[in-house]
């Protein structure tokens, strides 16, 4: 007779999973989903991805090509992705074909086109900042709304682009000309993020609430801290907040919950990422389980694991140096490593362009202002520049 202990056995590998991105974000996974007895396949349209140097097998495609998703999906247990910018229609046919794909694929359309991502959340009862739909540029809408206002492309917004900052009518020229979404800009006390799990049983575990600052000229993560230095009251608002914003999309699978603490106190969703993030990477070296090796367990059907902070994190982005494109050169390495809690990671992508992410470093110290300074020093020290460079 079978027992229970029975389903707790696996054969390798544990599971087939197939990913779509070749990124930074798909490297990292493949990394844990390895740790976990877990084999990986990668989409990617450029050879020798960043994920596909570690996966060993590629499938050479473009996010958009239902035969290379359709080969992707049936070669593998299931299936997940590290962007948004996929053929969600073919996802949602495999899906209804028995498929198993992480998050859904009509998450997925929901979260990559932004004005329905804001109307399913405020639908929720989930606090967004006022928007308004602009099908085309309406100067008259725009100023009938009021100034200063953020307007976002529905679609394809992605480290910063898709996204203008308008203060006042005489601004409007700054327009992004396309179907797009205008919403309130908001004041604010700080730029906060929260990492969400959910598994295929509805079990959640919330991640400390981080604290971001964002590069304004190319609105690019540019350090983070963990925790957010904000009252613990507010903390514990800002997660039920990002648990009530997965449960309300119905989500499989890892979470990057976005929000403003704005001046008037109130928390409000900016954006959800339907996947790992950017603001997650520092779970690697400072949380029990990273949030890679928690997306797996989530879509996987595996328990979800411990989510505590295991020491105060700083982390910075690195980006290509402006003006430099080509084969990456890194300089500066071998200081930024001699200093105590620092470790760094390069994301092995073959060109560098300005501000393009080429890698990230985390930064363990018991004091946060310490783990701050030393990972500000770091940005210092390491410049990513490209041997194409005039």
């Amino acid at each position: 007779m079978r027992g229970a202990m029975d389903q707790d056995i696996f054969r390798y590998p544990v599971a087939r999973i197939g990913i779509i991105g070749g990124g930074q974000l798909g490297r990292m996974l493949v990394k844990a989903a390895k740790q976990i007895g877990c084999t990986c396949t990668v989409l990617d349209p450029t050879p020798n991805s960043p994920a596909g140097q570690v996966s060993g097998h590629q499938i050479v495609a473009n996010y958009q090509d239902a035969a290379a998703l359709r080969e992707l999906a049936e070669s593998c247990d299931l299936t997940t992705f590290d962007l948004e910018d996929i053929n969600s229609d073919i996802l949602t046919e495999l899906s209804r074909e028995g498929r198993p794909i992480f998050p859904h694929p009509r998450l997925l359309a929901v979260v990559q086109d932004k004005l329905r991502q804001k109307e399913v959340l405020a639908a929720a009862g989930i606090p967004v900042a006022d928007f308004l739909a602009m099908p085309e540029p309406d100067a008259a809408l725009c100023a009938e709304f009021g100034y200063p206002l953020v307007q976002k492309a529905r679609r394809g917004g992605y480290d910063g682009r898709g996204v203008a900052v308008l203060r006042g009518p005489g601004e409007f020229d700054g327009h992004l000309p396309l179907p797009s979404l205008i919403e309130r800009f908001v004041p604010t006390i700080k730029e906060l993020a929260v990492m969400v799990a959910r598994g295929r049983d509805g079990d959640c575990r919330c991640y400390p609430v981080v604290e971001m600052r964002v590069r304004p000229e190319q609105n690019i993560l540019d350090w983070l801290l963990a925790p957010a230095r904000i009252d613990p009251g507010i903390a514990a608002s800002a997660q039920q907040l990002a648990v009530r914003t997965v449960q309300a999309l119905d989500g499989v699978g890892i979470f990057g919950i976005e929000l403003f603490l704005a001046a008037s106190g109130d928390l409000l969703v900016n954006e959800v990422a339907p996947r790992t993030h950017n603001s997650g990477h520092y779970t690697i070296e400072a949380c029990m389980t990273d949030q890679f090796e928690q997306h797996l367990r989530a879509i996987a059907g595996l328990p979800l694991g411990a989510t505590d902070l295991l020491c105060p994190a700083a982390m910075v982005n690195l980006l290509g140096a402006p003006g430099h494109h080509g084969r990456p050169v890194i300089r500066g390495l071998r200081a930024a490593l001699a200093i105590p809690g620092v470790s760094v990671h390069i994301y092995g992508k073959a060109a560098t362009r300005p501000y393009r992410k080429m890698g990230h470093v985390t930064v363990l110290d018991t004091d946060l202002e310490q783990a701050l300074r030393k990972a500000k020093r770091v940005r210092e020290l390491i410049e990513i520049t490209g041997e194409d460079h005039p």
